[in-house]
């Protein structure tokens, strides 16, 4: 994939200059956002409001917020949510094994006397372990991406609206941290389960669907300049058709850019219906879904009409 230099977005207010100027700017880097997706990011970063992206995964969520920190010149932190995440590991932690050594140095210096101040050194911002949602508050300003939010738990929803109403953060020992810009934070959600409305409320909302014909296209061949025209335009024929066959796990951008890849290094210029139905995991994901394309007429799936 070929490289472009991007330089941030800057506008009146120092940092962009309008949800066209915008769009232009992600296209930069390979990302192609359509109208509603460019104005939703542009009301962010302005409102200095939280972005929550829902759709299938595949869509291309993560991918906005990485274009967005290369386009605005932000390092971006991300954090992975899963089932049992708890706040320490999204948070800070504390070093204990530097504190113990920290420790065992001062009992050899015999510098254990004062165990006050020996305590309260132990509790220095050099034993702390800063997670992403403290580097991205300390680090100002950032992107923060809050990676499939649904697949956390209620009490961690929870502690998250919390951090982001004010975007402080209080370290009992050291005290509170507050970002000087507010964080781009960019939520995405696969929908797996139903984010709660407090959340919601707290940011602005975009629906990412999947690309319409021509934008996938033109996606496919930015990404992949080596591939075919004729190669991406069936690609992208193909993957539609498959995501209206109610598979477990329809395709998005991704597999559709994978899949390209796969037929291109085998030297396809166009979608021969073999070499398609051979090269299925690279779009499909799951055994059901692959015999039940291999079940169906290939010629339907992968002709070119």
């Amino acid at each position: 994939m070929s490289e472009t230099t991007v330089r941030p977005v800057t506008g009146a207010d120092g940092g962009i200059g309008g949800p066209d100027e915008l769009a232009a700017a992600l296209e930069g880097t390979g990302y192609l956002p359509d109208e509603g997706l460019a104005t939703a990011a542009y009301l962010a970063l302005a409102m200095h409001r939280p972005l929550f992206l829902e759709g299938e995964a595949g869509v291309g969520k993560t991918a906005l917020a990485q274009a967005l920190a290369r386009v605005t010149g932000r390092p971006l932190y991300r954090l992975q949510c899963y089932e049992g995440l708890e706040a320490s590991q999204a948070l800070y932690d504390w070093d204990f094994g530097r504190q113990l050594l920290h420790l065992r140095a001062a009992e050899a210096a015999h510098a254990t006397g004062d165990t006050e101040t020996l305590e309260a050194s132990l509790y220095d911002r050099r034993f702390l372990l800063a997670r992403p949602l403290l580097q991205a508050l300390e680090d100002s300003p950032s992107v923060l991406l809050v990676d499939e939010v649904d697949r956390a738990d209620d009490e961690f929803e929870a502690f998250l609206l919390e951090v982001l109403s004010d975007f402080t953060i209080s370290i009992p020992e050291l005290g509170t941290i507050r970002a000087a810009t507010p964080p781009l934070v960019v939520l995405t959600s696969n929908r797996t389960r139903e984010v709660h409305d407090a959340l919601k409320r707290r940011c602005l909302y975009h629906w990412l669907q999947h690309p319409d014909f021509d934008r996938e296209v033109a996606i496919l061949r930015r990404r992949l300049p080596d591939v075919t025209e004729q190669l991406a335009r069936e690609v992208a024929r193909a993957t539609a058709k498959l995501r209206t066959l109610d598979l477990l796990k329809p395709p998005g951008v991704a597999e559709a850019m994978d899949w390209a890849t796969a037929l291109h290094t085998l030297g396809a210029r166009e979608l021969d219906p073999d070499v398609a139905a051979r090269t299925l995991g690279a779009v499909l994901k799951y055994r059901e879904d692959t015999d039940r394309v291999h079940a169906m007429a290939r010629g339907a799936l992968f002709g070119g009409a």
